[in-house]
């Protein structure tokens, strides 16, 4: 087994760990959810970090969870001329789209958010509402987190495409 082929499982090991460990994130939204409704229209009770726990959640689920979605090749695509290509002709439109659309937006995302997370660690950012979750700074620590997470699947994907291309037929 190659280094690239190691690298390779090493990347798709932590999208696919991460992936399935945030999944669980949907049935604690669901629970919290619904343990809002509840103490609001049951008992009047309102706790707002219960509500921007729901938000926190959301937020690891879908930040987090993007590398996992392009792992399992779940991703936006336009699928009306992909899905009748040749192996060969997907890996291209694949190293493409990773070369000149994600990779980019993921060093944009790092480079342009680090001042934005930086400076919401160096105030401890914290929630606007009193009573809210303290920890508004690693809410934002997400983006870059995602940015990293793509990139690291990304470079799979290109890696593996390149393969499929460079293969003889």
């Amino acid at each position: 087994m190659s280094i690239t082929d190691n690298i390779i499982q090493v990347a798709e090991r932590i999208s696919l760990v991460t992936g399935r460990l945030l999944s669980w994130l949907v049935y604690v939204m669901m629970i919290l959810t619904c343990a809002i409704v509840v103490l609001r229209y049951g008992f009047q009770i309102s706790i707002i970090a219960l509500q921007e726990s729901v938000t926190y959640a959301h937020a690891l689920l879908f930040m987090l969870g993007a590398a996992y979605t392009l792992q399992q090749g779940e991703h936006v695509r336009v699928d009306i001329f992909y899905r009748a290509f040749s192996a060969r002709r997907k890996a291209l439109v694949d190293c493409m789209g990773t070369l000149l659309f994600l990779l980019p937006l993921c060093g944009y995302l790092l480079f342009s958010s680090a001042d934005y997370v930086a400076n919401s660690w160096a105030i401890r950012e914290r929630s606007v509402e009193t009573q809210g979750i303290p920890a508004v700074f690693i809410l934002k620590s997400l983006i870059p987190a995602m940015a990293i997470l793509l990139l690291v699947q990304g470079l799979a994907e290109l890696a593996r495409n390149l393969r499929i291309l460079c293969a003889d037929d």
